[in-house]
């Protein structure tokens, strides 16, 4: 019926992190204002499974409508948040972990303040924020140039050096660049350019912020953390997190359904 109301309860499946609520609350007022949240949990919580998240009430059709759009940001963000929270529980004090520019095309806002909810750090939002010399760049200037041409023309802009070998991290130091990063490098090379590091800033050099970045898992971030850089940057965070689980169930007699109750004869 077009006057029938709804109450519902967004529900996690599984635990993980909260994020995306504010994109939640959006998709309901943009179909109907009359539809309000009430949230229980909030962005960068961690959630159990089975646990309550927030309370949406207003009519039914409305409810509906936004229904999935809702679910998929907060499914979406919740589980950047979540993959997040792991690589730093893994990194624990050794290192920060950052995220790229690896995003889905429209949403890098969003998921960067996911990450942020995970206890993630973000890295550059675009291209104008730091001056990046990758790959690249070096094939057709070399380190040295690009470094000083970038200060040239960027003066006062952080100049970011990608290296790749133990050579470009020494030239790199040499040339002034404010940050390098370690590109693809195993947990050996990493440590041999940070000795490297050490004996530059021993010798009067700037402090330079250094970050690996490259294939780092799970499984291999403590490791890479403990080798002294200053920041571990992960595209899986942005580009691979899975979902996270979250339902919302529509009241029936008053109450939110259970998913076992839907699956009930006479349930739907």
């Amino acid at each position: 019926p077009a006057a029938a109301r709804a109450t519902a309860e967004f529900v996690a499946r599984t635990p993980g992190v909260l994020a995306g609520r504010r994109c939640a609350d959006e998709a309901f007022r943009q179909v109907d204002p009359e539809v309000t949240v009430d949230w229980s949990a909030d962005d960068g919580d961690d959630v159990r499974s089975a646990q309550v998240l927030g309370r949406v009430d207003g009519p039914l059709a409305s409810v509906l409508t936004a229904e999935r759009t809702a679910l998929n940001f907060l499914s979406h963000l919740s589980g950047v948040a979540t993959l997040t929270r792991r690589y730093v529980d893994e990194a624990a004090d050794g290192a920060q972990v950052w995220d790229t520019r690896k995003t889905t095309p429209g949403l890098r806002a969003l998921e960067k303040a996911a990450v942020r909810a995970g206890g993630g750090r973000n890295h550059r939002g675009n291209l104008s924020d730091w001056v990046m010399l990758k790959d690249n760049h070096l094939t057709v200037l070399g380190i040295t140039e690009a470094v000083a041409r970038a200060r040239d023309r960027w003066p006062g802009r952080t100049v970011h050096v990608e290296c790749a070998s133990l050579e470009e991290v020494v030239e790199a130091l040499a040339a002034g660049a404010d940050a390098l990063l370690l590109d693809n490098m195993g947990p050996d090379e990493v440590r041999a350019a940070m000795a490297a590091v050490g004996e530059h800033r021993a010798a009067g050099g700037s402090r330079c912020l250094v970050e690996a970045s490259g294939g780092i898992t799970l499984d291999t971030i403590a490791t890479f953390a403990a080798t002294g850089v200053d920041l571990v940057s992960v595209g899986a965070l942005t580009n691979s997190a899975p979902v996270l689980d979250i339902g919302l169930d529509i009241a029936v007699g008053g109450e939110p359904a259970s998913p076992s109750a839907r699956t009930q004869p006479g349930a739907l």
